[in-house]
């Protein structure tokens, strides 16, 4: 039987933490803030929205709310953005993506001062994890990190694969792992033989959007899988990209959908809006 991996109890551990944290900083005259700014109302994004405000609430971080109507122009955006980063009392500034099309989200990104680019999107901070600096780190990655530590799994020397090389999750999470001293395979849907490379890792880390893609065709026994995929399937259920059933009696840790990896891209967040303030 598969060890369980736990997003919900070790990200929970984790806003303890920093709940301990933020209430030293209060003592000592330190306040915490994040600007979340939403255009339009797609439906994910406004559950997203309200879970990062249920999180910032929990430990303690003061959450200013910006819900713009879908029609907000790229320069308005931009203007609001440019005020907050000159607003000393905000520490962090998240803006809820995907934004609608008529909006560069690229531009509106490089718009965050990277001093307070608590997603870690900026390239500033991708070159600062990437040259081995201190910075934001992109949360979900930083969240498998933690996952695997946290449940003494170790990384240095295991060969780890990552299937999808996205900017968000693929990329960022290769950069983690090597600081980790893990040896990594960056793989994706042009990967010849996916199945052969797929199951030279000890740790697969599948971020590739595709329901269920990941059979037990894929798996070295006793490999960790950490599924990143999150879909509704015709039954209406969650699942990941990993075909949990079948994979599970073959991998020695897994982690589920949901409640593996989507909870700690929260908890890791509020991480990054703590790290402002951190000596």
């Amino acid at each position: 039987m598969a060890q369980l991996i736990d997003g919900k109890l070790i990200s929970q551990q984790i806003k303890d933490e920093l709940k301990e944290e933020v209430a030293q900083f209060k003592a000592e005259g330190i306040d915490i803030c994040l600007a979340v700014i939403q255009v339009g109302s797609d439906p994910a994004s406004s559950v997203y929205v309200r879970n990062k405000k249920k999180a910032c609430a929990y430990i303690g971080v003061e959450s200013r709310s910006y819900e713009l109507p879908e029609e907000t122009s790229e320069e308005e955006l931009i203007k609001l953005v440019e005020e907050l980063n000159a607003d000393e009392s905000v520490n962090g500034i998240l803006v809820q993506l995907p934004v609608p099309d008529h909006i560069d989200e690229d531009k509106i990104i490089r718009t965050i001062s990277p001093n307070k680019d608590v997603d870690g999107f900026h390239p500033v901070s991708v070159g600062r994890l990437w040259i081995g600096e201190k910075g934001f780190l992109s949360c979900t990655p930083a969240g498998i990190i933690q996952l695997l530590k946290r449940s003494n799994i170790s990384i240095e020397g295991k060969e780890c694969v990552i299937i999808g090389r996205s900017n968000i999750v693929g990329k960022p999470m290769a950069a983690l792992l090597l600081r980790e001293n893990g040896t990594v395979t960056v793989a994706h849907s042009r990967t010849k033989d996916l199945k052969e490379v797929a199951k030279r890792a000890d740790i697969l880390i599948v971020a590739i959007g595709k329901e269920r893609f990941i059979t037990s065709e894929y798996i070295k026994e006793g490999a960790v899988v950490i599924d990143v995929g999150m879909h509704r399937d015709e039954a209406n259920h969650l699942c990941g990209d990993v075909d949990f059933a079948d994979v599970e009696p073959h991998s020695s840790a897994i982690t589920p959908v949901p409640g593996g990896v989507g909870p700690m891209t929260i908890a890791m967040l509020m991480n990054n809006c703590v790290e402002t303030v951190r000596k």
